[in-house]
This record gives C-alpha cells, sequence and structure tokens, in this order.
C-alpha cells in the first residue's frame, strides 16, 4: 500500500479561503492530510472545505482574525478540540495596502505589518505549544520574494515580509530541539485575484524580471509547502525557498 506523505497529519492554514491558501489546503489534502481551515473571510471558506473533502480528507471552518490574540487562541483551542493534534500549520494570512511611502497612513502601516507579521508570530505562539508536547511539527510561512528584494510602493509589505523571514530564522533555531521545524516559501509573481487586478503595464513589467517569461500559479507554491510540510523534508530547516521562476537568484 502506498502511504501519502502526509498520511494522517493534520494541518491548520490560514487565509485558506482564496488563493493561494486554497491551493494550498488542497495540495496538503492530496498528500493525505486533514486540513482546519482558517480565515476572517467565512463566507469563502465552506469552498475550500468541499475541496478539501472532494479529496477524501476532513475538513473543518474556523473563524480566525489573525491579528487578535483572543481570536487566535480562541480558534486553536477549537481546532485541537476538533483534530485532537496540529502537526503543520501554513502562516499564510496576509494583505495589502500599496502605496508611495511618503503617502503611506500610519493605518495602511499598521494594518499590513499587523496582519502579515503580527499575525504569523500570534498563530505560531498558540500552535508552538501542542507541537512542544507532541515533540514534533512543522511551520511553514509564506513570505515573497519582495521581502528579499524590496519594491516599489510597498514599504509596508516588503517590511511585513522580510521581517517574517528573520522570524522564520528565528523560530527554526529555538524550536529545532524540540523536533519542530520552521521554514519559509517566497512566491514570485502569482497568478491570484490579487495580481490580477494590476495594470497591464504592471503585470508586463514583473513579467519582465521573471526569466520564464510566464507568472507562477498559486499550486506551484503549493506544492513547495506540501513537500516542506512531509518528511521528504525532514532535514530541512531555517530556509527560504523562492517560487519564482527565476526572478530571484
Amino acid at each position: 500500500m502506498i502511504v501519502s506523505a502526509l498520511d494522517k497529519k493534520v494541518a491548520l492554514v490560514t487565509g485558506a479561503a482564496r488563493g493561494i491558501g486554497q491551493a494550498i489546503a488542497v495540495e496538503l489534502a492530496a498528500d493525505g492530510a486533514d486540513v482546519a481551515l482558517a480565515d476572517v473571510q467565512t463566507e469563502w471558506l465552506e469552498e475550500t472545505a468541499g475541496l478539501v473533502r472532494a479529496q477524501g480528507r476532513r475538513a473543518e471552518t474556523y473563524a480566525m482574525d489573525v491579528a487578535v490574540e483572543a481570536s487566535v487562541e480562541a480558534a486553536v483551542a477549537k481546532m485541537l478540540e476538533d483534530f485532537g493534534r496540529i502537526d503543520v500549520l501554513v502562516n499564510n494570512a496576509g494583505i495589502t495596502r500599496d502605496t508611495l511611502l511618503m503617502r503611506m497612513s500610519e493605518a495602511d502601516w499598521d494594518a499590513v505589518l499587523d496582519i502579515n507579521l503580527k499575525g504569523a508570530f500570534l498563530v505560531t505562539r498558540a500552535v508552538v505549544k501542542p507541537m512542544m508536547k507532541q515533540r514534533s511539527g512543522v511551520i511553514v510561512n509564506i513570505a515573497s520574494v519582495v521581502g528579499l528584494m524590496g519594491n516599489a510602493g510597498q514599504a509596508n509589505y516588503t517590511a511585513s515580509k522580510a521581517g517574517l523571514i528573520a522570524l522564520t530564522k528565528t523560530t527554526a533555531r529555538e524550536l529545532g530541539s524540540r523536533s519542530i521545524r520552521v521554514n519559509a516559501v517566497a512566491p514570485g509573481y502569482i497568478r491570484t485575484a490579487m495580481t490580477e487586478k494590476l495594470s497591464d503595464a504592471a503585470r508586463a513589467a514583473m513579467l519582465n524580471l521573471v526569466p520564464l517569461r510566464r507568472p507562477g500559479e498559486p499550486e506551484d507554491v503549493a506544492r513547495v509547502v506540501s513537500f516542506l510540510a512531509s518528511d521528504n523534508a525532514a532535514y530541512v530547516n531555517g530556509q527560504v525557498l523562492t517560487v519564482c521562476g527565476g526572478m530571484v537568484m
């Protein structure tokens, strides 16, 4: 009998309602995991749940505002009650509020940092407690290539993703002795609802930086996440894997 790479594992994916988060949840399920789906946009979560269940795996949905400690703690407690354990955490929830630095409001700065960076901190802290008791676990943070290279008009977003990369490396050092691995995936230009809103000129400029001359798909990111979550990556820790078609080398 062929055993799936994530057989009998339980994964939590934040920002699972749409886009890359949805693709990650489905890929983890295809590789054998049951999935706890968390998002503030609860009206979209049932679609993702249906796609997970179509893979023959269990899916449960949870309202979670990753920027609010009480919301995170309550949702994680309910997940542990429902599933009994959490083996994989994918910190995917994120937003953008793009504008040039000189025009950026404090509210737009705070909103992006709260969700993209503080949110990952709060969910990681909540999930690490049961993982440490299990003496096993995997955390995958969804960063971005702009956290490595910068990007005009995204001071808040790039700062949040650079911070997430630093958080990845620090938690990997702190948690390694408990057999908990922490890595980051840094997507480049991925075809999502967010990037489709860009102007034709902006999309063309981004594609010009990609040697493959095409955008990536959410599934391209999801497959790398599932690899990192599995025992196939058992000795990969504290790393940032770019999924960008060569945009960053």
